[in-house]
């Protein structure tokens, strides 16, 4: 009990941290994971991987150029649908559960490697980083990337310093796996190649044994990226030209390369920090970041440069991305920059001018962040249950018959209904090989409801029918089409 106590009174600040990220993460989590289109697209895939009906080789494309991603996210996250006896909020869970975890490993590593300080402040700002905690709360991809991105930085680090091959392959796999989790983390691999260069150049050692290392480390990449190798391979390399076309129509929308570069570190605070800087604060803290940052990169010996070098890279090529700045774009630097700050704020904090900065960054930090986490307090949205209470209502009236179904407006989709009706063995004729059965139900939920004659190929590939019958359930019109 002594010992417990002891433990207790050596990491409280540790223990508070975790215990409030944890809270934030899954505080009332059932009421609140999202539950739309791309979550219930996912839920199918992943059971049809837990009943053995499919096993993907790619995974899902993206919503801004359709570049598909690995299947890595749907195997990882499988086992959390099966542990909550395929519920969907299990994906949520198990999506809290590693955003929960991460914060444990941030701090282990960090203190391991830099310092107990930078640790606990830069666990701090894990935890409480309202974009982060949203992540945190619903089952989507990009959502995994920070703490992905962040073990293929350690495990960069590790494989430089201890020379293990096994450090090589990890790097080379948790690589992969980020690229996996968003085509962005494709940046990831310029720190990486120039930590291998400078091994393969600066360290002492057996040159095979070198060669052998990065051999090893490109190999699990390779490995673990071999679906989607092979899926662009037989179309044609279709992954890798709307890829570069993504590049290249966002590169065409402003050739200012210094704007892209502001208008990128202002995302990055708004969204890490929640504050909005104007030109010049943009300015100012932007020069401060860079030439503290390489100010520590050619004096410091701590291990910081490697998080400094991957923060650099990784900012630098997202500015190369012209397009809007959505915030799981830039999550993948968010534990980096935290880091950085955190460790100028620790250095700093050695005398008690240095502690009031920290105590008022802190407090200013906490001050924006708990204000969006509306909920604590705000009514349950419940798009989970809503989608299940419109499928229960649906499989009445399909009456185990064949059936078609579609969705009004075209950006309305029916993937979370789907997984419901899946589950009761009820599965919709395929509209890609416009199959056509006896009976239609569209789902509307925004007025005008355009069901008869309707511009959506999606409805009108049913032919000519009427409006049998309909009903409103959760604030969804339900049509019953005949023909």
């Amino acid at each position: 009990m002594r010992r417990i106590t002891n433990i207790v009174a050596k990491n409280w600040i540790l223990i508070l941290i975790v215990v409030v990220g944890v809270f934030l993460r899954f505080y009332r989590l059932d009421d609140f994971a999202m539950f739309l289109s791309d979550q219930g697209r996912d839920a199918i895939i992943i059971k049809r991987i837990l009943t053995g009906e499919h096993f993907p080789a790619i995974g899902a494309p993206t919503s801004v150029g359709q570049v598909y991603l690995g299947p890595f996210y749907y195997y990882f996250i499988a086992p959390w649908l099966l542990l909550f006896n395929f519920k969907p909020v299990g994906l949520a869970f198990g999506v809290a559960f590693f955003s929960s975890l991460f914060l444990l490993i941030n701090y282990f590593v960090v203190k391991k490697l830099i310092n107990k300080k930078t640790a606990d402040i830069s666990t701090f700002f894990l935890a409480l980083s309202s974009t982060l905690v949203d992540f945190s709360r619903f089952s989507w991809n990009p959502n995994l990337l920070p703490l992905f991105s962040f073990l293929t930085a350690y495990f960069t680090l590790e494989s430089l310093r201890s020379k293990k091959w096994y450090f090589f392959a990890l790097a080379g796999a948790f690589l992969s796996f980020s690229v996996q989790l968003h085509y962005l983390a494709l940046f990831l691999g310029l720190p990486v190649a120039i930590v291998y260069v400078y091994y393969l150049v600066k360290t002492k050692g057996n040159l095979i044994n070198k060669f052998f290392n990065l051999f090893i480390s490109v190999f699990f990449f390779v490995l673990f990226t071999l679906p989607l190798i092979i899926f662009d391979l037989r179309h044609d390399f279709l992954n890798s030209k709307n890829f570069l076309l993504l590049f290249k129509s966002s590169q065409s929308l402003t050739s200012n390369k210094l704007d892209n570069l502001f208008n990128t570190f202002i995302s990055l605070n708004k969204y890490s920090l929640n504050i909005s800087l104007n030109t010049w604060q943009t300015v100012i803290l932007l020069i401060f970041i860079l030439l503290s940052s390489l100010t520590i990169l050619y004096r410091s010996k701590s291990q910081i440069k490697i998080f400094i070098l991957f923060f650099l890279t990784c900012f630098l090529g997202l500015s190369l991305y012209s397009g809007p700045k959505f915030p799981h774009y830039l999550a993948m630097v968010f534990p980096f920059y935290f880091l950085i700050i955190s460790y100028f704020l620790a250095e700093i904090s050695s005398d008690l001018l240095g502690k009031i900065v920290l105590v008022i960054f802190i407090f200013m930090y906490s001050l924006l962040s708990f204000p969006k986490f509306s909920f604590i307090n705000m009514p349950a949205a419940n798009q989970i249950g809503q989608a299940q209470n419109v499928a229960n209502f649906l499989a009445e009236k399909i009456n185990k018959k064949p059936f078609n179904i579609s969705t009004w407006p075209v950006e309305f989709t029916e993937d979370s209904y789907l997984y419901f009706l899946e589950l009761k063995g009820l599965i919709p004729a395929d509209r890609r090989k416009v199959e056509i059965t006896d009976q239609m139900f569209v789902l509307c939920n925004k007025e005008p409801c355009q069901i008869i004659d309707s511009p959506s190929w999606n409805i009108s590939m049913f032919g000519k029918a009427k409006i049998q019958d309909q009903w409103k359930v959760e604030d969804v019109k339900i049509y019953k089409l005949v023909r």
